[in-house]
C-alpha cells in the first residue's frame, strides 16, 4: 500500500526540487570553475552567487507557502528542515568557489573533481526524490543511494586530504584542504537530506 499524504498541494515539494536543481547547478559550474583560467574566476564566482541568491528566494517562497496554505504536502517541521539543508547546500558550494577565486587555485587536483561528480549524483537523486515526496513507498532507494555516495564521498575526501598534504606546503595545504572541505560539508548536507527522508517514511510507516 502506497504512503500518501492528505490533499494535492504539491507547492512545497516543486520548490524543494527547485532549491535542489540550484544545487546540482552549482557543481556544474564549479566544475567550469575547476578548469577554467583565474581570468574567468570572477564571473563564474558571480554565477555561483546567483545559484545560490536563487536557492535562497526558493526557500523564502517555500516559508511563504508552508504559512498560507491550509493542506502542506509534509509537516512544516519536516518542509523547513529539507529547505535549510538544501539552503545550506547552496551556500556551501558557492564558500568553495569563492576560496578558490580568493586564492586564485587553477590547479585542483583531480581527485576534487571525483568529490564534485559525487556531489552532482547526490543532487540529481535530490531532485527527483523531492518531486516524489507525496509517495514515499518509491523513496527507499533514494535513501539508501544517497547514504552509499555520502560514504564514497567521505573517503575520497580522506584521500585527497592526505594526497594534498604529501604534494604541498603547509600554506598551500591549508588553502586546498580549505575547498576541499567545502566539498565535503556540502556532500554531508545532502546526506542530511537524504537522513531527514528516511526520518519521514519512518514516521509514516
Amino acid at each position: 500500500m502506497k504512503l500518501q499524504f492528505f490533499g494535492k498541494e504539491t507547492a512545497g515539494l516543486d520548490t524543494l526540487a527547485l532549491m535542489a536543481g540550484k544545487v546540482l547547478a552549482a557543481t556544474h559550474t564549479l566544475a567550469e570553475l575547476l578548469g577554467a583560467r583565474r581570468a574567468d574566476f570572477p564571473a563564474l564566482a558571480e554565477t555561483m552567487r546567483q545559484h545560490e541568491g536563487a536557492a535562497t528566494a526558493h526557500f523564502s517562497t517555500l516559508l511563504t507557502t508552508m504559512r498560507t496554505s491550509f493542506i502542506n504536502p509534509l509537516p512544516r517541521e519536516d518542509l523547513y528542515a529539507l529547505g535549510r539543508l538544501l539552503n545550506e547546500a547552496s551556500e556551501t558550494l558557492t564558500g568553495a568557489a569563492e576560496l578558490v577565486e580568493l586564492y586564485s587555485l587553477d590547479r585542483i587536483p583531480p581527485r576534487a573533481a571525483d568529490q564534485l561528480e559525487i556531489l552532482a549524483r547526490q543532487a540529481e537523486l535530490t531532485v527527483t526524490a523531492m518531486k516524489s515526496l507525496n509517495d514515499l513507498d518509491s523513496l527507499e532507494d533514494y535513501w539508501l543511494e544517497i547514504l552509499r555516495l555520502a560514504k564514497r564521498a567521505d573517503h575520497t575526501h580522506r584521500v585527497l586530504v592526505a594526497e594534498l598534504l604529501e604534494a604541498h606546503s603547509p600554506t598551500s595545504f591549508a588553502k586546498y584542504r580549505s575547498v576541499a572541505d567545502q566539498f565535503a560539508a556540502a556532500s554531508t548536507r545532502m546526506r542530511a537530506v537524504a537522513t531527514q527522508v528516511g526520518s519521514i517514511i519512518v514516521k509514516e510507516s
